[in-house]
């Protein structure tokens, strides 16, 4: 009895902490976002929902937002399987080439988007090669051709740190299932899907969930290329609750936050039950 109430002692400071910078602002966000904002609160209903989702500004900004994360998930989820599959059987220098898929990940995001900006510029190296190719120059850092630096940018910065994690798991795959599938004719796609995919499910789980969030987190790159009111085609919705908040527009801000919310916990939800029903179908 002694010994359950000290451990409720230690706890106490992170629990009081956890509901007074967290839990009670949490809900009391939900209570401000249903009001009217005014000094008297006045209760308002979705009212407040509606007008921000009828915004057209708002609804681009989330389009943006969804259209990169489809982009930009995918594609480290896809690349750091691959990368990580070349890296499963421990040779000389793999140690290396984690080491230095690393350091994007590890590096300051200033300095990175120095060197972007100087590859992606009118005369930087990426246009000497698409002139190499025979094509014209592309003007990389302006309109809508924004999105495949930013979108490049991303898989770099994120790539290793995926590629690290799918190697930890890819290396507890018992060697044997494999030989087992090479005795009985299975191809190299046959191999990764049946036995490789099923067994890192949940670090592949992870992965993917970890790639979502950081494709969410993409708006301090947006920003430093763009600014606060960039082109329209890489307009994000951190740009409009940035710059609602800036006009001390607080109702919006709460509003269009909350919404996200709602919107990332769904999909969330939806791939916990996706993957909860393969996890069932494989048992």
């Amino acid at each position: 009895m002694f010994r359950k109430k000290t451990v409720w002692l230690y706890l106490l400071p992170g629990l009081i902490g956890l509901l007074a910078f967290y839990l009670v602002p949490f809900g009391w966000g939900i209570w401000f976002s249903l009001t009217d904002g005014t000094i008297n609160n006045n209760f308002v209903g979705f009212d407040n929902y509606l007008r921000v989702w009828q915004n057209e500004i708002f609804q681009r900004g989330l389009r943006n937002t969804l259209e990169l994360s489809l982009l930009c998930a995918p594609a480290i989820f896809v690349f750091s399987f691959v990368l990580a599959s070349m890296l499963r059987k421990r040779i000389a220098g793999d140690g290396f080439f984690r080491n230095a898929l690393l350091m994007p990940y590890l590096m300051p995001s200033s300095a990175m988007l120095i060197i972007w900006l100087l590859m992606f510029d009118y005369g930087g190296v990426i246009n000497r090669l698409v002139v190499m190719l025979g094509y014209d120059r592309v003007f990389w850092l302006e309109g809508s051709a924004l999105r495949v630096p930013i979108v490049l940018l991303y898989i770099w910065k994120n790539l290793g740190f995926s590629v690290v994690i799918f190697t930890a798991a890819l290396q507890a795959v018992p060697e044997s299932l494999y030989e087992y599938a090479s005795l009985e004719g299975a191809g190299y796609f046959r191999r990764e899907f049946s036995i490789t995919l099923p067994q890192i499910l949940p670090t592949a789980f992870l992965v993917l969930v970890l790639a979502i969030v950081n494709a969410f987190k993409i708006f301090k790159e947006v920003y430093f290329i763009g600014g606060a009111y960039p082109d329209i085609s890489i307009y994000t919705l951190q740009h409009y609750m940035n710059n609602k908040f800036a006009k001390l527009d607080y109702q919006d801000v709460t509003t269009a936050a909350y919404s996200f919310a709602v919107i990332v916990i769904a999909l969330f939800l939806m791939m916990y039950s996706t993957k909860a029903v393969r996890q069932g179908d494989t048992v």
